[in-house]
């Protein structure tokens, strides 16, 4: 639904409205057991939400589309993701508070394993720690390029941020980042040709990384993707009229949240942490936004059993979330990220909507197959989701006569 038309719908309200974001929450069904990980979970706190809630399978992207996390949750806040497209780099750089220039080129980076053939191996070189991370980024900064300048700022694990600043740069650069294992890494390229100059310093700077890297297993190489300038788009306010906070750990989240104007809350990485930062927070907005990773980052080490646990774990503060009474509660996930696979995926993700004002589908399960026979549909466009929590919120005025 386009923006300029629920901007002239909205309307004031006291309600409150919680998006709870597992990401990669969708999966496949494991080989052991013929059930998803959600399926598999043990979740009665949700299960029940789901049954006296409304369940459907919502799409991020498109029919057979697997979704970025920029995209999925630019849907799900709303925004069109093919109409509103930035790369991972602005998102990483605001997510650290990185004081980003409109004409700065930034781009993610993960340090990586390439064998003796120059095979990318592990494209997150063993989840290397943070604090070893911080090290080699201070080695990255010893590049230095004529006629530009270079940052390199550690984020978590094995990702990195990397910004380039000077004069007439253009952020039409294709990935380095094959995004699979046994292959060389992509070569930088332009896309358009006036980012002929960018892409050849991206490519000094990747020769001279692994000159310094080589030695580093398992990070001894580089991959770079989401090149990207800072966008000007009207805020999450401007819209849809909500005082709106982010509670997310990851950079890349609060870098998605910041470019749309939510407050960031300062948070610990448990989930514990975010839910008494919503609670300690609760009177000061309209809406919250909690991201939970760690679903994500065990479907992508194609670790089902773990992915089950950190569902089960969110399962456990759904009461906690409950006793604040908020109006709109939606549960979802930006992307599916199925164990099997180890990436994401362009399965339609689970969703379940709650509020006073639901008819109820009478589930009484949460899960993928479930969600399939819920009253919201089987597969559905995610940006479709703001637009029902501002109704069930009371938010919305009529529209026409």
């Amino acid at each position: 639904m386009e923006l300029d038309f629920i901007r002239k719908l909205k309307k004031q309200s006291k309600s409150k409205i919680v998006f709870l974001v597992i990401d990669g929450l969708g999966g496949l069904p494991s080989k052991q057991n013929g059930l998803t990980e959600l399926e598999s979970a043990k979740i009665p706190n949700l299960d029940s939400l789901a049954s006296k809630g409304i369940c459907g399978l919502q799409q991020p992207v498109g029919s057979g589309i697997t979704p970025g996390s920029g995209p999925g949750h630019l849907s799900l806040f709303g925004y069109d993701p093919i109409k509103y497209q930035v790369g991972r780099g602005v998102l990483s750089a605001l997510g650290i508070n990185f004081s980003l220039h409109q004409e700065d080129v930034a781009a993610r980076g993960n340090f990586c394993t390439v064998d003796e053939k120059g095979l990318v191996i592990d494209r997150r070189a063993g989840r290397i720690s943070t604090t070893e991370n911080e090290k080699l980024c201070d080695l990255l900064r010893e590049i230095k390029l004529p006629g530009i300048d270079i940052f390199i700022e550690p984020l978590k694990e094995h990702r990195f941020l990397l910004v380039l600043r000077g004069k007439n740069l253009s952020a039409d650069i294709s990935d380095t980042d094959p995004q699979d294992i046994d292959v060389k890494p992509f070569q930088a390229r332009p896309t358009l040709y006036q980012s002929k100059k960018t892409s050849d310093y991206i490519k000094k700077f990747i020769e001279e990384s692994y000159e310094i890297l080589q030695v580093h297993h398992p990070a001894n190489m580089i991959l770079l993707r989401g090149f990207s300038q800072k966008p000007k788009w009207p805020s999450f306010e401007e819209n849809f009229g909500l005082k709106s906070a982010a509670i997310a750990s990851y950079p890349m989240y609060r870098g998605i949240s910041k470019l749309l104007g939510m407050t960031i809350i300062e948070t610990g990485n448990t989930i514990d942490n975010e839910f008494k930062k919503l609670e300690e927070n609760w009177n000061e907005f309209d809406f919250f936004y909690i991201h939970i990773k760690g679903s994500d980052s065990a479907g992508e080490d194609g670790d089902f059993n773990r992915k089950i646990n950190v569902i089960e774990e969110v399962d456990k503060y759904i009461p906690k979330l409950l006793d604040l009474n908020p109006n709109v509660i939606i549960i979802t996930g930006d992307h599916s990220t199925p164990a099997l696979l180890k990436h994401h995926s362009w399965h339609p993700v689970p969703v379940l909507l709650w509020s006073e004002y639901c008819r109820g589908d009478k589930l009484d399960h949460f899960g993928e197959r479930d969600c399939v026979k819920g009253g919201l549909g089987p597969r559905f466009p995610a940006i479709d989701l703001m637009p029902l929590a501002l109704a069930h919120a009371k938010r919305l005025d009529k529209f026409g006569a």
